[in-house]
């Protein structure tokens, strides 16, 4: 009778234990999905308004590029 009772325990934690693991997994995808619209979301509001894009005091001394070209960055600025 007590083995018994210790199966059904560890079949019902094994149960819990695979619903807690896909709740796991849903809420790590939603994670990500939100983190991958938030920086489309960023991505867009820095086209429509670049001055605002870089608070101030960020250290962001350049300004924006227009137009989303690609510019070149000297490594010897890299290195500072």
């Amino acid at each position: 009778m007590l083995t018994g009772a210790a199966v059904l325990v560890a079949v019902a934690s094994l149960a819990k234990a695979r619903r807690l693991a896909k709740r796991l997994e849903r809420l790590t995808e939603s994670y990500w999905e939100l983190r991958y619209e938030h920086g489309q979301l960023r991505a867009r509001v820095n086209r429509l308004d670049p001055e605002t894009s870089a608070p101030a005091g960020s250290g962001a001394d350049v300004p924006p590029i227009a137009g989303g070209a690609t510019a070149f960055v000297p490594l010897s600025s890299l290195k500072r």
